[in-house]
């Protein structure tokens, strides 16, 4: 039989195991509640994402990119969108089609002239808006002019001359050329309907574990060999941004600032997210005006130029927006591209009609047209984006086509 003392040596003991434990609670949740982590937590859920993709640059580490004192400005001429476009072989509304995608921003330019700028869910002109994906085609920029001003020595470079880490993982031995192409053969589940695909576990990663943008690069594994299959993986806009970062001597965002974001003429300041150690989530995260999303589509129309000065190379924005003929795998539910070409991070919609576009999650995109001098920009927190880019695609070119014959 227990005796008294032993009893109360038991219920005591219990009783510390579970203050402890309440502690190691407590404790737990307030690191994670004021860590941005916290942030990720529920952030593309219904109800939360409109004001989440307006927000990010204060929910997690961000990065400055100041305007110039020099705004490339744009006149206003604002007339109707067309009411209709013709998707599957039947006629379908611009307006039920724009709310459906749940649409927060709208802008449509005809070159420098604004003929559309609309704004919904709280949204408004100052908003900095979440980018996702439409990021990698700012970054394919930066590699172009990282590459004319010498500090990337040619496209062939393997990506470990300028990020070392990367020489016993799985990037060992691929080039500048793969990544700009997504042929990198590196094993990475874009799949955004599973929480434990590599590219919805980043946010652990980088915040939870703390972990780099480099080290977490050096740790995957090679599926196939750099350079036979197109694969969409989100890590070759990450690793790019490391090489032209590692490159120029600078964070990334102080090189977009400084190559593009002034001489450009953007208006507004941009932030880029980063994890706890500086290095810019390249992949995504670049958060900007509608109007200055729509001066770097203006920008790709003039082959790079503004006024005449080329800010990125035109024969690098030629190469960007050409389709190359690698076969396609698919790896996971990919949210873009089933049918599309690929450039240097831009999107080339089939049947071809001369435009690109740049595509984000949930809804995001960067439609230029240089043959009709169009550019569109769509913001939006669209849930059901997956499998949309198609139909999207159709209706921004309605509207571009509606533009052409006026």
């Amino acid at each position: 039989m227990t005796s008294a003392p032993g009893v109360r040596r038991v219920v005591v003991g219990v009783g510390v195991v579970l203050a402890l434990a309440l502690v190691a609670a407590v404790v737990v949740f307030a690191l994670l509640r004021f860590s941005p982590l916290w942030g990720a937590i529920g952030m593309f859920e219904d109800g939360r994402r409109a004001e989440t993709f307006r927000t990010m640059d204060t929910i997690f580490p961000a990065q400055r990119i100041a305007p110039g004192d020099d705004p490339w400005l744009f006149t206003v001429d604002l007339r109707q969108l067309p009411a209709a476009y013709t998707f599957a072989g039947e006629e379908r509304s611009i307006a039920a089609f724009l709310e459906a995608t749940e649409t927060t921003g709208l802008l449509v330019a005809r070159d420098g002239v604004i003929v559309h700028e609309s704004y919904h869910r709280g949204y408004d002109a100052r908003a900095r808006i979440a980018s996702f994906s439409v990021a990698k085609s700012f970054v394919t920029a930066l590699v172009g002019i990282a590459i004319e001003r010498g500090h990337i020595a040619s496209i062939d470079d393997a990506l470990e001359l300028y990020v070392p880490e990367l020489a016993d993982g799985g990037y060992a031995g691929v080039t500048v050329r793969h990544a700009l192409t997504m042929t990198s053969g590196i094993a990475f589940d874009e799949a955004y309907d599973d929480a434990s695909s590599d590219v919805m576990g980043l946010p652990i990663q980088v915040y939870g574990l703390r972990r780099s943008v480099p080290v977490i690069l050096s740790r995957l594994a090679r599926a196939r060999p750099p350079g036979l299959e197109r694969d969409y993986v989100s890590s070759d806009a990450l690793v790019l941004g490391v090489v032209v970062s590692r490159a120029v001597g600078m964070p990334l965002a102080a090189f977009l600032e400084q190559a593009i974001w002034v001489p450009a003429g953007m208006e507004s300041d941009a932030a880029w997210n980063t994890d706890l150690h500086d290095h810019a989530l390249a992949h995504g995260f670049l958060n900007a005006t509608l109007r200055d999303f729509a001066r770097f589509g203006r920008l790709v129309l003039h082959g790079g130029a503004r006024d005449g000065r080329q800010i990125v190379p035109a024969a690098w924005i030629d190469d960007a927006l050409r389709a190359r003929d690698t076969p396609r795998t698919v790896t996971g539910a990919q949210p873009f591209g089933a049918d599309f070409g690929l450039g240097y991070h831009w999107w080339l919609p089939r049947p071809r009609d001369g435009d690109a576009v740049a595509i984000g999650i949930y809804g995001q995109y960067l439609y230029v047209h240089p043959g009709l001098g169009v550019v569109i920009v769509k913001t939006s927190t669209d849930a059901g984006f997956t499998g949309r880019e198609a139909e999207t695609v159709e209706a921004l070119r309605a509207i571009a086509r509606s533009l052409a014959a006026d």
